[in-house]
């Protein structure tokens, strides 16, 4: 690339509030990270978050940077009523797929198409599901209503089918929290889940839902730490999870990103936490919360986007498809007429 088209960071960042600061703008101009993911901080009206979107990609010079948002449905949406449809959670899919397997498959591709055209509308390309975690009985409840069932096939099944819907209309997936977050006793928001599950049992039911969709473009990893796989740290540092089993047993080819490096479950400073991250084998760090501070941190260690890292990148921009659009009304109806 040329001086003036430098290679992006490998870091994904958040911003405070409605609007850039001058301090925001100037120092994503200087640190050029890939990209950029929102929270309902940053979410008022669709024009808002247009021109937000705007001056995210106006800060770096690149009209391309990803700009990324968690919006499942149900309690995990940052887009809400009343310029927003309530879209449901995972767990009601999942009950109509005990009934009827395709209806749900059908159902929730709908639902994903409609959410992948409100996310287009607003300039948004990256949506952070779908859930893929496999919750077994007693897990913490971070994951909870948000799975898509409690059988490996299903989740896989029904998993395939968000990632179609969004694709659908030309947003790209991120499959999470590879290789699995089901198990996890804690919220790996608070603190550090370790699971002791043998390999065996994760290679037949957390590990499943990951291979089936291993084609897809963008995947986030787990903060957690896995003792059949790795004692000393979680996936996101851990260089044989990532190697060994992520891009190894699962065969996941596509960009990966962590988790938020502001999550508790991590510990050491935010440069160490990017050090080890990228280190491990993380194509790029994610940092929500949009504290300077901390950004700051991150940027000072963070290294350019590695060539392998940018050939990701681009292949997954070849899976979108053309947007074809939907009368979201009639679209609505008809997923609450099927989940009922």
């Amino acid at each position: 690339m040329s001086a003036n088209n430098p290679i992006p960071a490998a870091a994904i960042f958040g911003c405070a509030g409605l609007t850039l600061s001058e301090d925001e703008r100037r120092f994503f101009a200087r640190v050029n990270p890939l990209g950029f993911i929102l929270f309902a901080r940053n979410v008022d009206t669709p024009d808002q978050v247009r021109d937000l979107v705007r001056q995210l990609r106006d800060s770096v010079g690149r009209d391309d940077a990803p700009v990324l948002i968690d919006q499942e449905g149900g309690r995990v949406q940052r887009l809400r009523p009343p310029h927003w449809r309530k879209a449901p959670p995972g767990a009601d899919f999942a009950r109509l797929a005990e009934r009827d397997r395709d209806a749900a498959i059908h159902a929730l591709r709908l639902n994903y198409r409609l959410i992948g055209q409100e996310l287009a509308e607003l300039g948004i390309d990256v949506d952070c599901a779908p859930v893929l975690d496999v919750p077994i009985p007693g897990a913490h409840d971070v994951i909870g209503d948000r799975a898509f069932g409690l059988t490996a096939d299903m989740v896989a099944d029904l998993g395939r089918a968000v990632c179609d819907g969004l694709l659908d209309q030309g947003v790209l997936p991120v499959i999470k929290h590879i290789p699995g977050h089901g198990r996890a006793m804690v919220d790996s928001h608070l603190a550090l889940p370790v699971v002791e599950t043998s390999r065996a049992e994760l290679e037949a039911q957390d590990f499943p839902p990951f291979i089936a969709l291993s084609d897809q473009p963008w995947a986030m990893t787990a903060h957690v730490v896995y003792g059949a796989l790795d004692a000393d740290a979680p996936a996101t540092t851990s260089a044989k999870v990532i190697g060994e089993i992520i891009r190894g047993v699962i065969g996941f080819e596509g960009f990966l990103i962590s988790d938020d490096l502001s999550m508790k479950a991590l510990g050491g400073d935010f440069a160490s936490r990017t050090t080890a991250s990228l280190e491990a084998g993380c194509d790029a760090v994610l940092h929500c919360n949009g504290d300077m501070a901390e950004m700051q941190a991150i940027a000072a260690a963070v290294s350019p986007l590695s060539e392998i890292a940018r050939e990701r990148l681009a292949r997954g921009q070849r899976l979108k498809r053309q947007a074809v659009a939907l009368n979201k009304d009639e679209a609505a109806a008809e997923i609450t007429r099927l989940l009922t």
